[in-house]
């Protein structure tokens, strides 16, 4: 099928990386995938080598609209331009369209999961858009899983890899990846390493400029490289496209994640990780927090171990205040690794999109 992927980007690498994925990924299936994104410079650092199948078109005011068109997915709400929605109105067959929101484990999500929202007025009159919501439990859209990534995972060596990115681990260090926003609890948190051998990987963003300042490095590129702190080794890495990103995370034995699409890349990862969702003033991000964790609870066969669920929230609470001890590994990797068999067991997002859209044309 012909597909239009229409994006915003927000935060720079989110909304971007989520989109690209997806349409990688349905390319990689046999579809034909335009993405029309507003800013394509995420992509490339995210994506240097682009995808075969994927058409990569910047966003202005009139894009062109394909006859053929099958489907037109607006990614997070963003609305395409009123210009293109009257052509698909005007279609012979119209595309079916697509409202592609953010991933939640709250109720609300499965509830709406698969609904119309038929348009009564503007361009688009006429038509329906559809709700399809990315999600955990057996009534949502899934997650993004491409075919044989957990092969892949189960076949990938750490050490050979990190050696090729000039990280080498030694023997008693364990590998912790550091992918969060600004967090002023960070000092407290790095003294809580610093006592066992551990390598810390800090990938491009925040987390390096907040990392330099909690070690007292010098503020220059790369000033992290090298930097100890007891037992604790420090290093910056440059940016990773998405597949190294994702061998980053199964370098790890512990990975601190931000973000949605870091989030279901940990959980596929199968090491211990906490997630840190955009802090909102509000504190809208601590009641989706409660619901990814009741969900991973009420979902899983394999539950949370004591003390996991409190480092979660203290790394969404956003205030200085000491840690809570970090919990023993070796159950906390058997519950993430629990809790993503049976993930592995739903369709994923693309396989539900694809029979979703086919189903309606």
């Amino acid at each position: 099928m012909r597909w239009d992927v229409f994006c915003r980007v927000i935060d720079n690498l989110g909304d971007a990386g989520v989109c690209w994925r997806l349409c990688a990924d349905l390319a990689a299936r046999g579809e034909a995938v335009r993405l029309l994104i507003d800013d394509v410079e995420p992509l490339s650092r995210i994506a240097p080598d682009g995808a075969a199948g994927v058409c990569v078109l910047r966003w202005h005011d009139d894009p062109p609209f394909d006859a053929d068109l099958d489907v037109v997915i607006e990614a997070f709400g963003c609305d395409p331009p009123a210009a293109y929605v009257a052509e698909m109105a005007r279609s012979a067959r119209a595309p079916v369209w697509i409202n592609l929101e953010y991933l939640s484990a709250e109720p609300h999500a499965a509830r709406s999961h698969g609904l119309p929202s038929p348009q009564a007025s503007g361009p688009g009159r006429g038509l329906a858009k559809w709700f399809f919501y990315p999600g955990f439990s057996a009534g949502a859209g899934g997650l993004l899983r491409e075919p044989g990534l957990l092969a892949e995972r189960a076949a990938f060596e750490r050490d050979p890899w990190l050696r090729s990115i000039g990280c080498e681990r030694t023997d008693d260090e364990r590998v912790v990846v550091l992918f969060s926003y600004a967090h002023p609890g960070l000092p407290a948190w790095l003294l809580t390493l610093h006592a066992e051998p551990t390598l810390l990987l800090v990938p491009q963003g925040p987390a390096q400029t907040a990392v330099q300042r909690a070690l007292g490095t010098v503020q220059r590129a790369g000033a992290l490289r090298g930097h100890a702190l007891g037992a604790l080794r420090a290093r910056a890495l440059e940016w990773l496209p998405q597949p190294q990103f994702d061998r980053l995370l199964w370098s790890a034995d512990l990975n601190v994640v931000r973000g949605e699409d870091s989030l279901v890349r940990a959980l596929w990862a199968g090491a211990p990780f906490v997630w840190q969702l955009y802090p909102q003033h509000d504190g809208v991000h601590r009641r989706k927090l409660q619901a990814f964790l009741e969900c991973w609870q009420a979902e899983s066969r394999a539950p949370l171990p004591s003390g996991v669920a409190a480092l979660f929230a203290w790394w969404n609470a956003q205030q200085a205040d000491a840690p809570p001890p970090l919990p023993a590994l070796a159950p906390w990797g058997d519950a993430v690794r629990g809790w993503r068999e049976q993930l592995a067991h739903q369709a994923d997002l693309s396989s539900q999109l694809i029979g979703f859209v086919a189903a309606r044309r």
